[in-house]
């Protein structure tokens, strides 16, 4: 029998490479949408997979483009995880982020619908969707109430698929994953900014890590482990949309705390909140329950906030010590 083809957009960010590494391990052939004829491969190298997949280049603003993909692709899977990631730039980049989220699922969609239809599409939703809810436990049915440009995408690509799953029968499903941190995620976000500092005060820098608002509560889980729903939602029989979250939500100031702790260092001298690093409508405490994802999935998170921390500064010291 020929192997499975899956198509990932976004392959060579953090849950694409895990993703592309966990789905030729069960033996798929793997196929990545990148924006230009290399793209960016660091994390399939990394991840020692980068000559085990193929990329092709597709323009999402390009119907055309886009049909032609699929067409020579002939994917039995999509997993579309592409788009600008960042909350924070969102607000700087509001259309770059909206076309390359919110129109470029649409346009997917569409694709699918007409030249495809009997693909089945993973969609990357985000824990961003549902805003603040004031302490109050987010499940499926929560209502959306986005909060910034990048939730506000986010919300509308994740309706699309809703609307192209009941409107035209496809196998369209969303992933509404909460924080999953990797040693592949960016060095942007601020659980690398923390863990990187943490890591370079230990080794005798004298800097001062300036960070937002620290009394913010999130679900914090682990990468590797997040990308396995995705397709596990895949493989049902029907398509529906799924919490992916551990059910554990702790302070950005605890997870400061036990990373410094990780390396020796008492977070409190190193450590100054800087309200310029404020993010306009953050949510400040966000709960889930992945109890859905558990009995229809069979899947649950292992890997829990402090071992996630663990492993990253591990990683990071490796890095710095050549060695690992």
């Amino acid at each position: 029998m020929a192997a499975r083809k899956a198509w990932i957009s976004g392959i060579t960010g953090q849950d694409g490479a895990y993703l592309a590494q966990s789905l030729l391990a069960k033996g798929y052939e793997v196929w990545g949408g990148s924006r230009g004829p290399s793209g960016s491969p660091g994390n399939l190298v990394a991840l020692g997979i980068a000559d085990r997949v193929q990329l092709q280049p597709v323009v999402w603003a390009d119907l055309r483009s886009l049909r032609d993909t699929v067409e020579s692709i002939c994917p039995d899977e999509i997993y579309h995880l592409a788009g600008q990631s960042s909350v924070g730039l969102s607000f700087s980049e509001p259309r770059e982020t909206w076309d390359s989220i919110a129109t470029a699922t649409r346009n997917l969609l569409e694709v699918v619908k007409e030249c495809a239809p009997s693909v089945r599409i993973y969609h990357a939703g985000s824990s961003e969707c549902f805003g603040d809810t004031h302490g109050q436990v987010i499940e499926e049915t929560t209502p959306f109430h986005p909060q910034s440009p990048y939730a506000i995408a986010k919300a509308a690509a994740t309706q699309w698929v809703r609307h192209y799953r009941d409107t035209y029968g496809l196998f369209a499903c969303s992933g509404m994953l909460f924080n999953h941190e990797s040693p592949l995620r960016s060095s942007r976000f601020v659980t690398r900014k923390i863990v990187a500092a943490a890591c370079r005060i230990a080794a005798g820098s004298t800097e001062t890590l300036n960070l937002g608002d620290l009394s913010i509560e999130r679900d914090w889980g682990w990468a590797p482990e997040y990308v396995e729903s995705m397709y596990l939602m895949l493989q049902q029989e029907k398509a529906d949309d799924f919490i992916i979250a551990t059910g554990r939500t702790i302070s950005l100031q605890r997870f400061t705390e036990i990373a410094f702790a990780a390396v020796g260092k008492d977070w409190r001298e190193h450590v100054s909140m800087d309200t310029r690093l404020y993010r306009p409508g953050e949510a400040k405490v966000v709960r889930a329950n992945p109890e859905k994802a558990w009995g229809q999935l069979g899947w649950r998170a292992d890997v829990l906030v402090e071992d996630v921390i663990a492993r990253l500064v591990a990683v990071e010291v490796a890095s710095r010590t050549g060695s690992g």
